[in-house]
């Protein structure tokens, strides 16, 4: 049996992965968000709910004490969460994060596509850049992912891309996403260290076609 908590549960990517676990009776899930309706639509049976904020510190703690595996999907001060939760991390002795930022926060988007996202997203992108340099010094087993930009579309394709690659297509479905993480979840030794770039095959453009 695996412990998961999910940091941000009703984002929509989160939404995706929690769907994924009615499926995956070996993993024991806690949701942590702020609101409990946002749930809305979501078979939860047999997951445990905690209403609170990041930057709860106790409540947080207690969240993570007894996890194996904590995955985030955060928006807002993503760097002060960051830190909150490599804390919480570190006193509950929990080593295992995946961890959502966003792509271009090491200018890694080639070409016309990548000016087009420093244009639509790059004051975005400092706090997303801090929390990923704060996770990879942290001494976790962490696996940072950089998506795409995300769609809603029902399909579960995407390539990967390291931290060093150019990053390749210019979007991917939150579910295919989610798709990745379950994959993570399934096996949380694999790409441990990894910091990895996310995005539909055959996605190349100046921009993303919903653009």
């Amino acid at each position: 049996m695996t412990n998961l908590l999910i940091v941000g549960a009703s984002g929509a990517i989160a939404r995706h992965v929690v769907a994924f676990l009615k499926d995956m009776p070996a993993i024991r899930a806690t949701l942590y968000l702020r609101d409990a309706g946002k749930l809305g639509g979501l078979d939860t049976r047999g997951m445990r709910i905690v209403v609170g904020d990041v930057t709860d510190s106790a409540t947080l703690a207690e969240a993570v004490r007894g996890q194996d595996v904590v995955y985030a999907n955060l928006t807002g001060q993503v760097d002060v969460m960051a830190k909150g939760l490599i804390g919480a991390m570190d006193r509950e002795g929990v080593k295992r994060l995946i961890f959502i930022t966003g792509l271009g926060i090491y200018d890694e988007v080639p070409g016309k596509f990548g000016a087009w996202n420093r244009r639509e997203i790059g004051s975005y992108l400092p706090p997303f850049r801090r929390a990923a340099d704060m996770i990879e010094a942290s001494g976790l087993d962490y696996t940072i992912l950089r998506p795409a930009w995300l769609t809603d579309n029902d399909e579960v394709a995407y390539e990967t891309t390291g931290r060093h690659e150019p990053f390749k297509g210019t979007e991917v479905a939150r579910k295919a996403v989610a798709a990745y993480i379950m994959t993570l979840l399934e096996n949380p030794a694999k790409d441990i260290g990894a910091n990895v770039g996310l995005n539909k095959p055959g996605t190349d453009g100046d921009k993303p076609a919903f653009a």
